[in-house]
């Protein structure tokens, strides 16, 4: 190995060490308890995340494409304003961040939650699926609980520690800058990086949780999953896919809705009560 190449992968090496071993949530009724290495801030990802998430709303709005329909805008706000206090039970900063959601309208089946809780949640999502709230909760549940494991923090951390390598091999080797800007990354990551399947697993089951602490039918995640596999026309062989395979899936989510039952069960009869007050 020639000088450079040995330096290269010495600093690199450095720049690693430099990584921190985070559990950015607790363990959960659901049993999330995954060690994870970072070599970003909260801090710094969080905010390019709001960077990034005030510049495609704003995008939106010049399209006409933002909070059209003010009812769904008022659903899906009620919706987040319940699940929101529940992420205490992962996290207890959680609740006090800035959460922000909004509507887009586009066809595309989809929903999205940035680093420091700023979502959006498609008409496509809403209309195609005919979602209800309890399936719109297990929808945005998931997301949410991306947010809270900072699935896209973890993934520009891993990408930063990929670049960092190859910066630095490429400076000794004189190959060029191979860096973009740290809030395209948080926007490219969210919305267009698929998560592992590990994190896909994980994000099912906080959201589940999330869901049925907030008085919503966990059983609905089994239905919406069935939705979208029917609208997607079948789905990739298992080694392919980084989402868990349908199956998979709907297995783990039965096992995990025994789990979290009790809790919907709790949030209902709490519900009635105040209400009968």
């Amino acid at each position: 190995m020639n000088r450079k190449l040995i330096m290269a992968a010495a600093l690199s090496a450095a720049f690693v060490g430099g990584c921190e071993t985070v559990d950015t949530t607790k363990a959960g009724a659901v049993g999330v308890e995954r060690h994870q290495r970072m070599a970003l801030s909260s801090e710094e990802v969080n905010a390019e995340a709001q960077k990034a998430y005030g510049q495609m709303m704003a995008d939106a709005q010049k399209k006409g494409a933002l909070d059209k329909d003010a009812a769904q805008v008022a659903r899906v706000k009620a919706i987040v304003a319940r699940l929101v206090p529940q992420t205490a039970a992962f996290r207890e900063d959680a609740p006090k961040w800035a959460w922000e959601a909004h509507v887009l309208s586009t066809d595309e089946v989809n929903a999205w939650c940035m680093p420091g809780g700023k979502m959006a949640v498609y008409t496509g999502l809403i209309n195609k699926l005919q979602a209800t709230d309890d399936e719109l909760a297990a929808v945005m549940g998931h997301e949410i609980g991306h947010a809270l494991r900072e699935h896209t923090r973890e993934q520009m951390s891993q990408q930063a520690l990929t670049q960092t390598g190859i910066g630095i091999a490429g400076a000794l080797l004189g190959i060029g800058d191979l860096g973009q800007s740290l809030a395209g990354m948080v926007a490219d990551v969210t919305l267009f990086k698929p998560k592992s399947r590990g994190m896909e697993t994980e994000a099912d089951r906080i959201g589940v949780e999330l869901a049925a602490r907030a008085g919503y039918n966990p059983q609905a995640a089994i239905a919406l999953w069935q939705k979208m596999e029917k609208l997607g026309g079948g789905e990739p062989p298992k080694w392919l896919s980084t989402h868990p395979p349908h199956a998979d899936r709907i297995a783990d989510l039965q096992n995990l809705i025994q789990k979290v039952m009790p809790l919907y069960q709790q949030a209902k009869a709490g519900g009635a009560a105040a209400a009968g007050k």
